[in-house]
């Protein structure tokens, strides 16, 4: 399964350890599917994690740990389409990483934006909620 998780979910998966964005980062790291990533991702990523209301409650190692997990075992994807589909112009980019990277979903929070979208080309977009309940279905 490869999936694109927007910055939201990756962040909140720092701020709330015991919630579903938590949960798939989780799922991630023991290799239950493949994140895919870009330039624009890991930068929108870093900015997101240097804002002051964000880096109060994340402390730096983890936000260094995470950027750098990221680089290191996400399959990053080069050439992106231009894509000019989503409400908010500067997602369009995670539109375009997920249909470059054959994506089966892309996780996010993003209510009035991704989310009204419901899918691109092949790619789901769907919630943190509802991504992690695919994982809780395989559970033994």
């Amino acid at each position: 399964m490869r999936v694109v998780l927007d910055t939201n979910i990756l962040v909140s998966a720092l701020i709330a350890p015991a919630g579903n964005p938590a949960a798939i980062y989780n799922a991630w790291e023991k290799g239950k599917f493949t994140l895919l990533t870009c330039a624009d991702h890991l930068d929108e990523l870093r900015a997101t994690l240097q804002k002051p209301r964000v880096a109060d409650l994340i402390k730096p190692y983890k936000a260094g740990r995470l950027v750098n997990q990221i680089k290191k075992l996400a399959e990053n994807i080069g050439d992106l389409p231009h894509v000019k589909r989503s409400p908010d112009p500067g997602d369009n980019f995670l539109l375009a990483l997920a249909e470059a990277g054959k994506a089966d979903y892309l996780v996010t929070g993003d209510k009035s934006g991704l989310l009204a979208l419901a899918s691109h080309k092949s790619t789901r977009i769907i919630t943190a909620r509802d991504f992690a309940g695919l994982f809780a279905e395989q559970a033994p």
